[in-house]
């Protein structure tokens, strides 16, 4: 195996969620930032929330006329 390749691994990394919440875990890297955690997401909420990007869930609403 070669010397001096492999990344330092840092064991007490940093996830921040765009909903606020934190937490540690080990990664190459000292802080990952992440769109969604288990903490907002919706198969471990049990709450559906729509994440829009570039306004497709509207496109899809009305091109199969979905207006509520």
């Amino acid at each position: 195996m070669r010397e001096g390749i492999h990344p330092e691994y840092n064991h007490n990394a940093v996830v921040k969620c765009a909903c606020g919440n934190s937490f540690e875990t080990g990664s190459v890297k000292d802080e990952l930032k992440v769109e969604i955690c288990s903490k907002c997401h919706p198969f471990f909420t049990g709450k559906q929330k729509l994440i829009d990007i570039g306004g497709r869930v509207d496109k899809f609403n009305k091109r199969f006329n979905l207006n509520k």
